[in-house]
């Protein structure tokens, strides 16, 4: 193999074997709620296109692609590694993604679980705005763009007008102290621009243009949720609001990827092999001791130096001490 070739190889993204290989803040408190409002939705005959903005490697893409129904599109937007349209969008970008995102690694992961891409918009997602997409036709939208407060209000108005009468729309960092951008922009969209919160998790918020209360009451009448994952709820300027917390043991993993088999067995062969070195290595390591303490024993076995143990053992220790000292001169 050339050095070419062995360069290109060790710059190929690794394939993931389950969804926890492919990097990225996806928890699993989101995917199952991901995979609730877009299996209601499947179960209830509803059809529509799907879109993601900033999808960084793929992991929640992978999810949203699990419920394309046939008729349907997704689409993904993200920069991915083309540069940023302004000073603070590169910096933020320089900052968190820059050295890991390319749009190669999020096609291999993605194709780990899929046969094949969702359409790509290698942009920002202000090129969607003005028409790139049909209003409308949209019945989920997951924004994880950048954090800019700017930005983030652009992409709400992309998911406003996309969006079905009842389609839903997440935020990602709604909340998180690195984000106020995020958390202003969809607050100011629930308080000034009719969104309407349905559920938040610890770091995504659920809502809709449409009328919450029905998925609000799917949701305490524990319709399809997993065990494990409570809900509590509170008025917020007259809107009921659902939490949910608890922890995921009820939560079944994602399925693994094509290449799980035979990832798998190499991970086997790797450990059999370092198995068989690393007892091949104490094997070594104890003949080579061995071979010392034979070498030692060899040693004192010489004539001299019997003859010399045996006169320390029979003279006098006086006179051992003088010979000893005219030895050292």
């Amino acid at each position: 193999m050339t050095d070419a070739a062995l360069k290109d190889e060790s710059q190929r993204p690794a394939e993931p074997a389950v969804l926890d290989d492919v990097p990225g803040w996806f928890w699993d408190h989101d995917r199952h709620s991901f995979d609730w409002f877009m299996g209601r939705q499947e179960k209830a005959g509803v059809t529509g296109d799907l879109l993601e903005m900033g999808a960084y490697l793929g992991r929640s893409a992978i999810v949203i692609g699990e419920h394309l129904q046939p008729g349907e599109s997704f689409t993904v937007c993200d920069l991915f590694d083309s540069d940023a349209p302004d000073d603070e969008n590169a910096a933020e970008m320089d900052t968190s993604y820059r050295k890991s995102l390319t749009r190669s690694a999020f096609e291999v992961n993605y194709l780990a679980f899929h046969e094949e891409l969702p359409e790509i918009i290698q942009a920002p997602t202000s090129a969607l705005a003005g028409g790139r997409i049909a209003a409308g036709t949209f019945r989920f939208i997951h924004i994880d763009a950048s954090h800019l407060y700017e930005h983030v209000v652009g992409d709400l108005q992309v998911a406003r007008v996309a969006l079905q009468d009842q389609g839903v729309v997440v935020l990602d960092d709604y909340r998180s102290q690195h984000t106020p951008g995020v958390a202003a922009a969809t607050w100011g969209a629930v308080f000034n621009h009719g969104l309407k919160p349905i559920m938040l998790t610890e770091c995504k918020f659920y809502g809709t243009w449409g009328d919450p209360e029905p998925f609000q009451r799917d949701l305490l009448d524990r319709v399809d949720l997993a065990e494990g994952c409570y809900l509590s709820s509170e008025t917020l300027n007259g809107q009921q609001v659902l939490r949910m917390t608890g922890s995921s043991d009820g939560i079944d993993a994602f399925r693994p990827s094509r290449h799980h088999r035979r990832l798998a067995s190499e991970a086997a062969r790797n450990e059999a092999s370092q198995s068989r070195r690393a007892a091949q290595e104490a094997q070594e390591e104890a003949a080579r001791d061995l071979a010392a303490r034979r070498a030692r024993a060899a040693e004192l076995r010489r004539p001299a130096n019997v003859a010399k143990r045996a006169a320390r053992d029979l003279l006098p220790p006086v006179v051992t001490a003088v010979i000893r000292r005219a030895r050292r001169g």
